[in-house]
């Protein structure tokens, strides 16, 4: 009872933490600098000193020990904060790094969507192969990603800064997803971990996912609350927009389809870890990205021509939900998954799949 009791008492703290920390260094002028290429050391500094990129990593190894469900749902308030710095990669990646075996890295992660190859080489190893779309990947001070040996077999690599030849790129929110490539780079065998069965399949892709759909559900209830402050304070015919039947009807869509995102990120947190989590995943990175389109445009549909502006901050939300719904793969992808994962089971199988978490 104690240990649960510290472990809620230290939840708690981080996230009053966090929310004080974003409120305080995410404003319009900061959001506008990142955009420009600004890298926001100050925020970053004190974000490690609050002990949140370790949130995921145990006690055991140098981080916080926090219940995961409680450090993803930090991910969600970052979303909601549109942070621009890689909080939820560092969190995964260090988590994933010290699970297998490494020691706790220092400063900034990243998670690499794809994979390279891997071979032994005398003095360890080396990987070959090119990684598109990475976050942060030319700043970060380290990017875990995983690699295949010739028989198949996946492993967790911890990639430092400078190894990779490096062609920077953006997406439209002007996040770094920069590409990384590999010719036979040469890596100790200190750099190299055999991933856990959980990713022999996939390799870091599903979590990667996870960790966008809580980003986009935290941004979608961003872009809910900047629709509603704008609909009461704009005056049309003499009354609020929010007063127009129209403007109501709009506002419950977006209502109804972040309630239906959020619902399916919280069965993915249920699920990290767990024999349900590929399904869950596919389920909420299908259902939340479909969402997000939603209420992006529904949000600047009640904005109107104000939302289209740099000077109003709705496009900091929207920008990154139509980034981050196609990163770690879009709908399209997650549907086709979902549906070889229900056709390998067979029909009858398909209800007390749907059923069983809610039974």
């Amino acid at each position: 009872m104690t240990s649960q009791a510290n472990s809620n008492d230290m939840s708690a703290i981080l996230q009053e933490q966090a929310s004080r920390l974003f409120q305080q260094y995410v404003t319009k002028d900061s959001l506008s600098a990142v955009d420009d290429g600004a890298w926001p050391a100050a925020l970053w500094q004190e974000m490690e000193r609050a002990g949140l990129p370790l949130a995921l990593v145990t006690e055991a190894a140098g981080g916080v020990g926090v219940p995961a469900a409680d450090a993803l749902r930090l991910l969600r308030l970052s979303g909601y904060h549109t942070l621009p710095l890689p909080l939820g990669e560092t969190m995964l990646a260090a988590s994933f790094w010290t699970e297998a075996g490494g020691d706790l890295p220092e400063g900034s992660l990243s998670l690499a969507p794809g994979e390279v190859a891997l071979a032994k080489a005398a003095s360890g190893y080396t990987i070959t192969g090119t990684l598109r779309r990475v976050p942060w990947g030319a700043r970060a001070d380290h990017v875990l990603l995983v690699a295949r040996d010739a028989a198949g077999q996946a492993h967790l690599v911890l990639l430092p800064k400078g190894i990779a030849v490096i062609e920077a790129r953006r997406n439209v929110a002007y996040e770094p997803r920069d590409t990384l490539s590999f010719n036979a780079v040469t890596l100790p065998a200190a750099a190299v971990r055999p991933a856990p069965a959980a990713m022999q399949a996939d390799g870091l892709l599903g979590f990667g996912a996870l960790l966008r759909v809580q980003q986009m559900v935290g941004a979608m209830e961003r872009v809910l609350d900047h629709a509603l402050t704008y609909a009461n304070e704009r005056v049309q015919f003499g009354r609020p927009i929010a007063k127009f039947q129209a403007v109501q009807h709009m506002l419950a869509v977006a209502a109804g389809q972040y309630a239906a995102a959020a619902a399916a990120a919280d069965a993915a947190i249920e699920a990290y870890a767990s024999a349900e989590f590929d399904f869950a995943v596919a389920v909420a990175k299908a259902r939340v990205g479909e969402a997000a389109g939603e209420v992006a445009a529904i949000g600047h549909q009640v904005h109107a021509a104000m939302g289209f502006t740099q000077e109003h901050p709705l496009h900091f939300a929207t920008r990154r939900l139509w980034s981050w719904r196609d990163e770690f793969g879009a709908e399209a992808f997650w549907q086709e998954r979902l549906g070889r994962l229900i056709c390998a089971q067979g029909g009858e199988a398909l209800w007390p799949l749907l059923t069983r978490n809610n039974s």
